[in-house]
């Protein structure tokens, strides 16, 4: 009995309440309920959806949202309130409503309500965003299997095990399995670029027992059922039996098509649901990369936790002087009858509650604001400066540079290690077959980019003559007239030249696209290495052309004679595919005349580990070939082969089919079947495949070099090869002392050579630990002599895995930490994340990883900062990064100008709000000693809820996004500069400690000069000035003083700077004007206008703030003559230089500007506001058209400009910079 059958019968019996004790069933039912399915896997009856309905699978419906309607209010202000800062100002609020409280509630409450409103909001449009997006996503229409109809539904009604119809171009509305094409063989092409990012067409093929199911009368029909595994985030796998007719049917990822791709180059397909909304792997997969939080930011909180001790210790010294003052001796003041907050008879609670009484007094002294000026700060150099940069842009892929989080900006001005990748990141990922050695001989006469380069380190130069023959196309450039046009045919070996082309022309997963002509063909590969192998095949004669999911077809020419030409047709029987644990991938095929053959192909280690007994002499040539290879930095393979007899097959076939449907630990047992038959083979030969350096990759190692910053590669090739391109980069030269750690030793090959797997390690550990040891000592040595020479480390992943074992792991990080230069070799994924995390952790250093593929995400995630390139192994390491750029070489821009300059504004700023707060508390301290410590209040609510909020918020922020030390060339042209943020010279205890004891020493000239001062001063009416007339004149010498102090730290003024300085100013004095005259029964009633009809007013307010910043003014000065920063160094060389604001190296090669990016290019390049101070991410956006029309370039006017031109002073010309 099928399981439809089971289940309906069920359904029918259930239905006339008939007992059940057992069905003959995988699902149990009892008492009318089916018993929850086996964790391991799902069982899902396909086109039912009543069969499926008892198990509850979850819908097709997704949210992105953080929050409903519901749960907005209560879940936004608990994620507001987890932040110390907004929990203390909470605690303030409910304070200031008890009568303890000096202060208004409204004062403390409305501030506080302010920030958090402005919070909500932000949360609540983000989130709208997402609601709506999720809502298009939700209602896109697919067409379903009803009543023997394609039935257009919305995408959130579709249900577990429905059948599905997608057109051409259209996306997959949830994960299906595939079951029927309108391609001939049940094929399809789709596209991952959702996904992964990668463009390459993938194809996947139905099982051909269901290539009949695609119009909607054999669909209706299909009845089967689908056991696979759970809901999970693995792309790339997928385990699962189809029983259809009484037959299993295993499935593999060939017949998976995951939500969010989409199908190409097919008119339809049809599948059935199996993974539906958020247990779909892409949905899964949807995860928020790990919270980081930056260096500068976690030492802010020590800062605050330092401002509350300061708090505590203020209200303490003032809690104390309150219980001492209150005495009997004061009888006049009858403090016995007063409350009992002032009560001599019980000091201890006056005590109490004068601390409570303080702490809502002095509660300013926490500035409310820092952390959401922050935040926007952040924000805008994210958005507007890092994504904007036209210094980042490249040109060629359309790419601009893209900030995924705002946290980090500052973290990227004190990076003192990058760990980098270097397929794909240092290089092009744009492999080019370039030689290979067949039997004893090597082809190819080329000369690599590297082997130039170490020419050049040698002081020679190789000039690289092309012959006649040479052949250049997208993945071959090759030249060896010895193996093209068929010459082959006359070498040594020609029997094995051909198995070799055989053998690139048949074991890969390429799929061929377009004409089947040599000219017009196109490759559809995994990997580039992938297709310039395919392509190469093709070159040498043997031209794959078409694929179907059980044969490949080549073209060969000149193999039974020259310039015969034969279309000949391989059945594959089994593909063995290549992972990054086997690191190899092999494929069993069948000739036209019956043979069989495995064919493999993989990293030198595995195959040779897999090689028959014999052929000693060919094994050691083909070694020293690839040596010779790994030297000129080209990356490696070894081709194999092996015949089979067909019992041998048969046998392990069984193994396999067994192996491939098991539902369990699936990988794990097709990697041990593919063991059985993978030994014995016999070596082809190699091939060797160049990967170009990217351009200006050895200029910006050479600058990031010079600014402090050292460079770890962390790569998969060969150690030779590695070292070459480390060379070629400017990581290693010849002045380097090298210390190399291999496995590749003499001595460990000959014990490897006995087999003794423990005798293996325990000796390789052994030999490595000898070795930290020997060049640890050595290193030291160096350290101690004046003029040593750099030291490098270069440690293959062998040597490595034991170096990071817990023994021996000190040593290795005392060891690289002494190395300018350090290169590990064949590391894997997990490896690479382990170095990362042993520098982060174990020598707390901040560190950058950067990379480009899968295999990096793990090193991205474990650094302080993740850089991901937009590259040719899709999208995957983007995901997971908090930067990506396009280009290695864009790195010296992030780092040298938006991370030095981030950090140098982020320090300004907080050590800023330090500073404002600090002052404006210690004048209401320095009050309490002279009001008897009664937590009389100096300054009206108003006055101190708006200081932050309103009278000082923005010229901060202008300083956070303007500030500008030096220009983003000289940036570059001096990348010494960026050692200051490694060192944290701008945010060290001590230069906060000057930040406060120029908060006390302002804080005494306010409070005291004001009030000695207006002793004896009168106002109009000859009338002595009261307590808020002097608190009054106090707070405005503070809000001009403390707006003053701020442009004095500024390194470059704009008219931002003015108008917010002035506009903060100026709002006080509007502020005052209206609210003193608003409330007559208030204290500050008419004050201003008593102020400001006495001379004392305007005295007064000119000569305090500049007595009060005379002492900065004294330090600013000694500190820029006698001990200057180096920024400031450089100032003085160039400070009779205009600033470079324009850019001159945006796009290198204009040849290849489309007309729309001409123009973008020619309108940056016009003259803007000229402003000494700004940069080029700051300039004023608005005079492009006005011109834009007078050097004849058309740029559409814009609204402003018309304004603007109208109030553009004229200017004398200037000659034109040449």
């Amino acid at each position: 009995m099928s399981g439809w059958e089971r289940v309906r019968s069920s359904r029918s019996r259930m239905n006339r309440n008939s007992n059940l004790n057992h069905i003959p069933s995988s699902r149990t039912v009892r008492l009318g309920r089916v018993q929850p399915q086996a964790p391991g896997h799902r069982t899902i009856y396909c086109n039912d959806r009543e069969a499926n309905l008892p198990v509850r699978f979850k819908g097709n419906s997704i949210s992105t949202t953080k929050y409903n309607f519901f749960t907005f209010l209560p879940k936004g202000l608990f994620e507001q309130f987890r932040r110390v800062a907004n929990l203390y100002f909470l605690t303030i609020s409910i304070l200031s409503t008890t009568p303890i409280s000096p202060v208004s509630p409204l004062t403390n409450v409305l501030p506080l309500s302010l920030v958090l409103l402005l919070s909500l909001i932000k949360e609540a449009f983000e989130d709208w965003k997402r609601f709506q997006n999720d809502m298009s996503v939700n209602n896109n229409v697919i067409e379903v299997l009803l009543d023997q109809k394609w039935e257009p539904i919305p995408w959130k009604k579709l249900q577990v095990g429905d059948i599905v119809r997608v057109n051409q171009d259209g996306f997959f509305p949830a994960d299906l399995l595939f079951l029927a094409s309108t391609n001939p063989d049940g094929v399809c092409y789709t596209e991952t670029a959702n996904l992964d990012g990668e463009t390459n067409l993938k194809i996947r093929k139905a099982l051909e027992k269901t290539w009949d199911y695609l119009n909607p009368e054999n669909a209706s029909e299909f009845k089967g059922e689908l056991k696979c595994e759970q809901p999970n985030n693995s792309l790339y796998t997928f385990t699962g039996n189809l029983i259809l007719q009484e037959q299993t049917l295993p499935l593999t990822p060939n017949q998976i098509l995951l939500r969010g791709c989409s199908l190409r180059n097919t008119e339809y397909i049809v599948g059935t649901v199996i993974f539906t909304g958020h247990e779909t792997k892409v949905m899964m997969n949807a995860m928020n990369v790990p919270s980081k939080r930056s260096t500068l930011e976690r030492k802010l909180d020590k800062l605050i936790l330092i401002l509350f001790a300061t708090l505590f210790t203020m209200c303490l010294i003032g809690a104390i002087g309150s219980g001492v003052f209150v005495n009997k001796k004061y009888y006049y003041l009858r403090l016995d009858k007063a409350d009992q907050q002032f009560n001599p008879n019980q000091r201890i609670l006056v005590v109490i509650l004068t601390m409570f009484t303080l702490i809502t007094l002095y509660s300013t002294i926490i500035p409310i604001s820092l952390y959401v000026s922050i935040e926007m700060i952040k924000f805008i150099q994210s958005a507007q400066f890092i994504n904007k940069d036209l210094h980042m842009y490249h040109s060629e892929t359309n790419t601009p540079a893209l900030a995924r989080t705002s946290n980090l900006n500052e973290e990227l001005g004190q990076v003192e290690y990058i760990f980098s990748d270097k397929t794909g990141t240092l290089t092009r990922n744009l492999m080019e077959f370039f030689k290979c050695s067949i039997g004893l001989e090597v082809y190819g006469t080329g000369v690599t980019e590297i082997e130039r380069g170490i020419a050049q380190q040698n002081g020679m130069k190789i000039e690289n003559h092309k012959t006649a023959s040479a052949v250049r196309e997208k993945g071959f450039n090759f030249d060896d007239a010895r193996l093209l046009r068929g010459a082959w045919r006359n070498e040594p070996n020609p029997d094995m030249c051909r198995e070799f082309f055989r053998c690139l022309a048949i074991c890969h997963t390429v799929l061929p696209e377009g004409d089947e002509s040599p000219e017009k063909i196109r490759y559809q590969a995994a990997s580039p290495d992938e297709a310039a192998l395919v392509t190469a095949a093709k070159n040498f004669g043997f031209f794959f052309y078409r694929r179907t999911p059980t044969t490949i077809y080549v073209r060969e020419s000149h193999v039974e004679k020259m310039g015969k030409i034969q279309d000949v047709p391989y059945e594959i029987l089994n593909v063995l595919e290549f992972n990054s644990t086997r690191k190899r991938q092999s494929v069993v095929c069948r000739y036209p005349d019956g043979r069989l053959v495995l064919y493999c192909k993989g990293a030198d280690t595995v195959i040779y580990e897999r090689l028959a007994v014999g052929n000693d002499d060919l094994k050691k040539v083909s070694r020293e070939h690839l040596e010779q290879f790994g030297s000129s930095g080209l990356r490696t393979l070894c081709l194999a082969s092996k015949e089979l007899s067909p019992d041998i097959y048969e046998s392990w076939n069984e193994k396999f089919i067994q192996a491939k449907s098991s539902l369990r630990d699936r990988e794990k047992k097709l990697d041990e079947v593919a063991e059985l038959i993978e030994n014995d083979l016999f070596l082809i030969g190699c091939t060797a495949i160049e990967d170009k350096l990217q351009e200006g990759v050895p200029a910006c190692i050479e600058t990031l070099a010079r600014a402090g910053i050292k460079i770890w590669v962390l790569t998969g090739d060969k150690i030779e090869t590695a070292i070459n391109i480390a060379y070629a980069c400017n990581l290693i030269n010849n002045e380097m002392k090298q210390f190399i750690i291999s496995s590749e030793t003499d001595a460990i090959r000959e014990v490897e050579n006995r087999g003794d797997q423990v005798e293996i390690a325990r000796f390789i550990r052994e030999e490595v630990k000898k070795d930290l040891k020997r060049f640890l000592d050595e290193a030291q040595q160096y350290l101690h002599t004046v003029a040593g020479p750099k030291l490098a480390l270069v440690i293959d992943g062998k040597c490595l895995m034991y170096a990071l074992d817990p023994s021996l792991r000190v040593m290795l990080l005392n060891l690289s930490l002494n190395c300018n230069s350090v290169v590990c070799c064949r590391v894997s994924p997990l490896q690479k994340a382990q170095v990362t995390s042993l520098v982060k952790k174990g020598a707390k250093k901040i560190t950058l990883s950067i990379g480009d593929g899968a295999n990096d995400v793990s090193m991205i995630q474990a650094a302080h900062v993740g850089v991901g390139i937009s590259g040719m192994e899709g999208m995957q390491a983007v995901m997971a990064s908090d930067f990506a750029i396009a280009q290695f070489r864009y790195l010296a821009d992030l780092l040298l100008v938006h991370g030095r300059w981030s950090y140098l504004r982020i320090c300004k700023v907080v050590t800023y709000f330090f500073y404002k707060n600090l002052t404006f508390a210690l004048t209401q301290f320095w009050f309490t000693f002279q009001t008897g410590f009664s937590g009389q209040r100096f300054y009206d609510d108003w006055f101190q809820s708006l200081y932050n909020v309103i009278f000082t918020a923005l010229p901060v922020i202008i300083v956070g996004l303007f500030d500008k030390d030096v220009s983003a060339s000289l940036s570059k042209k001096y990348p010494e500069l960026y050692r200051e943020g490694i060192r944290d010279v701008f945010f060290k205890w001590r230069v906060v400690a000057i930040w406060a004891f120029f908060s006390v020493y302002q804080s005494l000239v306010f409070y005291y000069f004001v009030t000695t001062s207006s002793l004896g001063a009168k106002n109009s009416s000859g009338q002595i000035f009261g307590l808020f007339d002097v608190s009054t004149m106090a707070f405005t010498c503070v809000v001009v003083t403390v707006n003053l102090r701020l442009l004095m730290i500024c390194n470059s003024i704009t008219r931002w700077h003015y108008i917010s300085v002035g506009g903060s100013i100026l709002a006080w004095f509007i502020f005052f004007a209206i609210y003193s005259g608003i409330w007559p029964t208030q204290n500050i009633y008419l004050v201003i206008y008593v102020l400001m009809s006495t001379l004392y007013f305007y005295v007064t307010l000119i000569l305090i703030p500049v007595v009060a910043l005379f002492g900065d003014f004294i330090y600013q000065g000694v500190q820029r003559w006698f001990f200057p920063y180096d920024y400031q160094i450089i100032q003085e060389l160039h400070r009779h230089e205009p600033d470079d604001t324009s850019r001159d190296q945006l796009l290198e090669n204009g040849n290849q500007l489309t007309p729309d990016e001409a123009r973008s290019y020619a309108i940056s390049k016009l003259p803007r506001e000229i402003s000494k101070h700004t940069g080029f991410a700051f300039d004023s956006p608005g005079y492009e058209s006005f011109f834009a029309a007078q050097l004849g370039v058309y740029a559409p006017q814009k609204a402003w400009d018309v304004a603007r031109r109208a109030s553009i002073r004229s200017r004398p010309k200037t000659g034109q910079k040449k």
